[in-house]
């Protein structure tokens, strides 16, 4: 078990329903090779880290970490300290070096930036998990992503969708898992406080005027007077009254 023979209470916890997640949505089979980004944010790093843990009720499974340098000034102190971190944790990873921060933040893209980013890096994502080897592909999207990204699509993208635990791409080939998806991003910064993990700083010229950052502050401000808004939410997910929702649309 490494450095997490300290099995702490937010340790099992969080296990626990990461496993649950896992199981419920059959996101891993035995024998599946899971390449799990990590950005260096502490999502990312305890998603690979409580992936290689010993697994109470899931098969077993390989992991390789995946970080891709965006090419933004300071990226490259970021994946050189990230690297170290991995290697002295004994993960079997690789590190892509890319252009595409500077040429989603170019000058004819300056209206969405972040949505070209995504694209591009997980175009090395999914390449990466091909020349590894890998059949899935583990992004650290936790259940506060999940309820935040549903209220992005409704207000910027007039449709109501979110991402989903387990998702099959390239006709089967390959599939998207998340396996934070049913623990809140609270108890992932509690957890890696508690590891503890080291911080990197985002190089992300517009990491903190994003769309996400902005419907996490409504949030954070409506959970002021309501602190059961993002539960809620989630909830809604599971009660979708179609008979209530109008079949047409017309108007302006």
């Amino acid at each position: 078990m490494g450095d997490n023979e300290n099995r702490t209470r937010l340790f099992l916890h969080l296990k626990k329903w990461l496993e649950k997640a896992v199981i419920d949505y059959g996101m891993i089979s035995a024998g599946d090779r899971v390449l799990v980004g990590v950005s260096g944010g502490v999502d990312s790093m305890a998603l690979v880290d409580l992936l290689n843990t010993p697994m109470v009720y899931l098969p077993a499974f390989s992991v390789v970490a995946v970080h891709v340098d965006l090419g933004f000034d300071g990226s490259a102190a970021v994946s050189e300290a990230l690297s170290r971190w991995l290697e002295e944790r004994g993960y079997d990873f690789v590190v892509q070096k890319s252009d595409i921060g500077p040429l989603s933040h170019s000058s004819y893209n300056r209206k969405n930036p972040c949505f070209l980013c995504s694209r591009l890096r997980r175009k090395v994502v999914f390449e990466t998990a091909e020349k590894t080897g890998c059949n899935k592909v583990a992004f650290a999207h936790h259940r506060d992503d999940i309820i935040e990204t549903l209220l992005i699509n409704m207000f910027y993208g007039r449709e109501i969708s979110t991402m989903i635990p387990n998702q099959s791409v390239f006709g089967g080939k390959l599939h998207i898992i998340r396996p934070l998806a049913y623990i809140r991003e609270k108890l992932l910064k509690t957890y890696a406080k508690e590891r503890p993990f080291p911080i990197f700083d985002n190089p992300c010229p517009t990491s903190f005027v994003s769309r996400r950052r902005s419907v996490k502050e409504l949030l954070d401000k409506l959970e002021g007077e309501n602190p059961r808004i993002r539960d809620n939410i989630w909830k809604a997910m599971g009660h979708v009254k179609n008979d209530y929702i109008p079949a047409k649309l017309g108007g302006n």
